[in-house]
């Protein structure tokens, strides 16, 4: 288990987390960016794409070609959509 003194750790807002990043080996920097993120503010953060969804066909299809899913050209906008989300 990574150890670090209790100065180091004052300012970690969730010392568990930031103790088993460390574990993973993750860097005290990195592991402390980490830590100190709040969920709820790391969850607004994710991509900014709208939902597949809202997506044309053309637009799955496009995806679908660049990260190569094979059977893409038979495939109706559910299908697209099943695929990129198992991808």
């Amino acid at each position: 288990m990574a150890k670090s003194n209790d100065s180091d750790r004052s300012s970690i807002k969730d010392p568990e987390q930031y103790e088993a990043l460390r574990d993973e080996g993750m860097s005290k920097e990195k592991a402390a960016r980490i830590a100190n993120t709040s969920r709820k503010k790391a969850g607004k953060k994710g991509g900014k794409h709208p939902e597949h969804e809202e997506w044309t066909r053309e637009q799955l299809y496009e995806k679908a070609q660049q990260i190569g899913i094979e059977g893409r050209s038979d495939m109706d906008k559910n299908d697209l959509i099943k695929a990129l989300r198992s991808h």
